[in-house]
């Protein structure tokens, strides 16, 4: 789901971020081109409150918008690292394709280039294993998740040779290694897993019944570390893949509720979930 944000906030909380390629001109729709459906009313997409003065144009989701209040509402969800469309109204789920917002939006060449590059490393990022090859610097998606030996198909054109490197430590891998968790480079560490099992232990300030829990865990789902802030419930909503999970016992909100009802502020009935020897892999559908 794409970020949600209520009209009411304020200009300050979008600052200087919110500023555009396309901030410096004016953009107005045709008021002859019939491919547009005008209404009257406020601009719906307007959250800064700037009265934009060209006419407001339906989307398929049936909200008004500006070409430029839509840019810079667009531009503020991939700059938050967002890789669909989604509209900004309270309880309006509906996801725009890039095709729409491309001409509602009145983008220009240089902002539909804008636009594709930040989409495409957006998505990579939440989307793909990728990281960049310490030869090239390209790059790389890795396709096996359970081989850290990854070959980069261009140092290996460049150099007329196979070269692969460690997934983990980055390094070239230059011999085989007898073991499954790094290779035989000296100093190959998992970062991520030692993280979870060197971190301290925290106390809820909120949540009775509850002590020696680590302060990070790794999401359940896609294996993102995340730190609770230690107030309010044990829960918390991963930043990448958007699933809440019980930081205390790492299942499921919905799970962990399943075993003990209303236990936001308690002990789970499993108990603390022991500290993580592994990261998960995110299995996506």
């Amino acid at each position: 789901m794409g970020v949600k944000l209520s009209t009411a906030r304020k200009k300050s909380e979008f600052g200087q971020q919110n500023i555009n390629l396309a901030t410096q001109r004016d953009k107005y729709y045709n008021i002859n081109d019939t491919t547009y459906s005008f209404v009257n009313g406020d601009d719906d997409m307007d959250f800064e409150c700037n009265d934009y003065k060209s006419l407001r144009a339906k989307m398929s989701c049936g909200h008004a918008v500006t070409p430029m209040s839509l840019t810079n509402w667009c531009r503020r969800l991939l700059d938050q690292g967002e890789c669909r469309f989604v509209c900004g109204q309270t309880d309006c789920d509906v996801e725009w394709t890039y095709e729409e917002v491309c001409k509602m939006a009145l983008l220009t060449p240089e902002e539909m280039d804008y636009f594709e590059k930040k989409l495409f490393r957006n998505a990579a990022k939440n989307h793909f294993d990728i990281k960049l090859c310490p030869g090239c610097k390209c790059s790389v998606v890795r396709t096996d998740l359970d081989n850290l030996r990854v070959c980069c198909t261009v140092c290996t054109a460049d150099k007329n040779k196979a070269f692969s490197f460690c997934w983990q430590c980055l390094n070239e891998w230059k011999r085989p290694s007898p073991y499954s968790d790094r290779c035989a480079n000296e100093g190959c560490i998992n970062k991520s897993l030692e993280i979870l099992m060197t971190c301290p232990d925290i106390s809820f300030k909120d949540v009775k019944g509850v002590t020696g829990c680590p302060s990070i865990r790794a999401c359940p789902t896609c294996g993102l570390l995340v730190e609770h802030d230690r107030t309010n419930c044990k829960n918390v909503t991963c930043q990448r893949c958007k699933v809440e999970f019980c930081f205390v016992c790492l299942k499921l909100t919905k799970e962990c509720q399943k075993l003990r009802e209303y236990s936001y502020f308690t002990s789970c009935a499993r108990g603390i979930a022991p500290r993580q020897t592994s990261i998960p892999v995110w299995k996506r559908k």
